[in-house]
């Protein structure tokens, strides 16, 4: 297995972490795994990896998780084909800190990206993903991987180490951030890598575009191990599905925006199939919050903003033909956080051992060989407030005021959770997922329980009014101020 120290964009040694400044035995050694991998056939080789991750996509926005869903076909047959989570946790609610856990496997706080970057204020500079943190794409790239990000970056592409191929990427299309105006004078700027490939870019072209280089990069990279990240703009606002999509579904622009996604989906995946690589691709399809008020959760209370179930739980199918069995509807607790040490098993290479990764191996939950979740408490952070902790079926939900919430999240919303809260409320969330039955007086011993567990990792992680013990500097003054 490949160690840490071969991964570590930013070592404590002078060495400059950008693969064009990293010392010519990184190279040499880089070449030699290259050339072993083309000399082994697709079987013997790692999986491809394929992460598809949507964009404000509720838990009850696609028909395969309710009858209520848009019409889904692809997405309903990648689950059908596989692994379907109905109880997968994003540590976020909200887009930043949510990408920035997926690609590094560790919570926001601990990762230095606890809340949403807004491109157009000054005050977010020099806030971005910073170099020290340790990605999937380089820690896959000693195992031979090529790797391609398509769409929304949204952790500081203008940021001096923050770039998508400064984390480890190989190949890049998209923009910097959501699609408005209101984002700077780039919203609309299509990059390849670091350069500007298109100026004021319809965003009815961007997921055409994004799937167009799919494609075509997995027609190119089909002799060697890939991993590819789509990071979708659906559903997120504006909703400007492309005009071939435009009154395709009954739940107008919204549900025309999925069929998109949904069409996006079927398209790699004949990619996939077409290049002879079905049975060696892992594909894994889920979103980086809940809904805004135009999706749906599902009949979980909440959504965007808030740390309800809404917010936080989401769809996630995983596929694998031979390796995880099909029709696979589970309920234990994985998170997005899980997808980095599972890559890392698949790859062979070790995950980082100088730093807390909060996610877990999860490959035996997903074929079926082990029941039990590797999360024995959840923490569910707004921003840098802490508000939530879970242990198995039972969340407390803690005392916070509306100074303590983020920007986002500082004025009540309806069904967006509580903007403050005077007394501890416990939920069994096994019996009441829409979290509306507080039991805290029921259960005084299990309200103990996880206040203290609040209290521990509140050292560790931080809080508003604490910084943590394993916190990573956040790069921001007054983080949950706008």
């Amino acid at each position: 297995m490949t160690s840490v120290s071969d991964h570590v964009r930013r070592p404590p040694a002078a060495v400059e972490a950008h693969p064009a400044r990293r010392p010519s035995v990184w190279g040499q050694s880089l070449v030699l795994v290259f050339l072993a991998c083309s000399f082994v056939s697709a079987a013997e080789r790692p999986p491809n990896i394929v992460v598809i991750f949507a964009d404000d996509l509720g838990f009850g926005d696609i028909r395969c998780y309710g009858p209520t869903g848009a019409d889904t076909p692809h997405l309903d047959a990648l689950a059908a084909e596989g692994f379907r989570s109905t109880d997968f946790f994003v540590p976020a609610n909200v887009c930043s800190p949510s990408r920035a856990s997926l690609l590094t496997g560790r919570y926001p706080m601990r990762c230095g990206m606890p809340v949403a970057r807004h491109e157009s204020d000054p005050k977010y500079n020099h806030y971005g993903l910073t170099s020290e943190e340790i990605t999937i794409p380089e820690l896959l790239k000693p195992a031979g991987y090529r790797s391609l990000m398509v769409g929304k970056w949204h952790l500081g592409m203008e940021v001096e180490g923050s770039h998508p191929i400064d984390a480890g990427f190989d190949e890049y299309l998209g923009i910097p951030s959501n699609y408005a105006k209101s984002r700077g004078p780039n919203y609309n700027t299509l990059y390849r890598g670091k350069q500007v490939e298109q100026l004021k870019v319809p965003c009815e072209e961007l997921t055409k575009r994004y799937t167009d280089e799919v494609v075509s990069f997995i027609k190119r990279q089909k002799e060697s191990p890939f991993f590819i990240y789509v990071s979708h703009h659906i559903v997120h606002s504006p909703l400007l599905p492309s005009k071939d999509f435009v009154g395709t579904s009954k739940k107008g622009k919204y549900g025309d925006f999925i069929n998109e996604l949904d069409h996006s989906t079927g398209r790699i995946m004949q990619a996939i199939r077409d290049a002879g690589l079905d049975d060696n691709t892992l594909v894994v399809f889920t979103s980086d919050n809940g809904p805004t008020t135009a999706g749906s959760t599902g009949g979980l209370n909440g959504g965007k903003y808030c740390t309800m179930e809404g917010g936080h739980r989401v769809p996630a199918i995983f596929r694998w033909p031979g390796k995880i069995a099909p029709n696979q509807v589970s309920d234990v607790t994985l998170a997005s956080m899980d997808l980095l040490p599972l890559f890392c098993e698949l790859a062979r290479v070790k995950k980082p051992s100088d730093r807390k990764i909060d996610g877990h191996n999860i490959l035996p939950i997903l074929q079926g060989k082990e029941t039990a979740t590797p999360h024995k408490f959840l923490y569910y952070y707004n921003g840098t407030n802490l508000q939530a902790v879970r242990e198995g079926n039972w969340k407390l939900h803690l005392p916070r005021t509306a100074k303590d919430q983020p920007f986002w999240s500082k004025k009540p919303l309806k069904g967006r959770g509580f903007v403050t809260l005077k007394e501890r409320r416990l939920f069994d969330i096994d019996n009441d997922v829409s979290e509306k039955h507080n039991v805290a007086d029921r259960y005084p011993e299990v309200v103990a329980r996880l206040q203290k567990q609040a209290e521990t990792i509140r050292v560790e992680l931080g809080d508003v009014h604490t910084t943590g013990t394993d916190q990573r500097k956040i790069n921001l003054a007054d983080p949950q101020e706008r």
